[in-house]
């Protein structure tokens, strides 16, 4: 079998129809959004220096996505750190390496970004998924994770 080109890059513009393809996966019963949110969303990631979605693309298909957030800190010498979010690899083709590519991706581009420390959260019932990050190097042992929620059926202005 022929190797596939593999891209991992910074989304762009265009991608935003193939990222919110695998949002659907990894979260099925999120309502849709059909008022253009998601996209006026997407904008200010992209235009934010902070603000990462990154995209593994496998012959210009975009098969593998997270999302990192650096976030200013004034602790640790006032070194930022990362936060993980939206992690996706769509299901046809999980368990080929391609996830962890991106992941090591990510957290290279944390360092380099100055980053003292990237967290991410997961379901507590994806065991999978847990044997996954913890191969990419997080470690489930070293914090625990609170949640508050604030549950809106639908953002509104004020």
């Amino acid at each position: 079998m022929e190797k596939q080109d593999c891209i991992i890059r910074i989304a762009e513009d265009n991608d935003f129809q193939g990222i919110i393809g695998l949002l659907v996966q990894l979260i099925p019963n999120d309502p849709s959004i059909t008022d253009g949110t998601n996209r006026v969303v997407f904008d200010q990631i992209l235009q934010d220096p902070n603000l990462h979605y990154f995209v593994l693309a496998l012959d210009g298909k975009i098969i593998s996505t997270c999302y990192l957030n650096i976030i200013p800190n004034l602790a640790i010498y006032a070194s930022p750190y990362g936060v993980i979010e939206n992690v996706i690899t769509d299901a046809a083709m999980r368990g080929k390496g391609y996830g962890k590519q991106l992941m090591l991706f990510a957290l290279k581009h944390a360092w380099q970004a100055g980053c003292h420390k990237v967290m991410l959260q997961s379901a507590a019932f994806r065991e999978d998924a847990h044997r996954f990050y913890e191969d990419c190097g997080f470690n489930p042992r070293e914090k625990i994770a609170f949640i508050a929620r604030y549950r809106v059926a639908k953002h509104s202005q004020v």
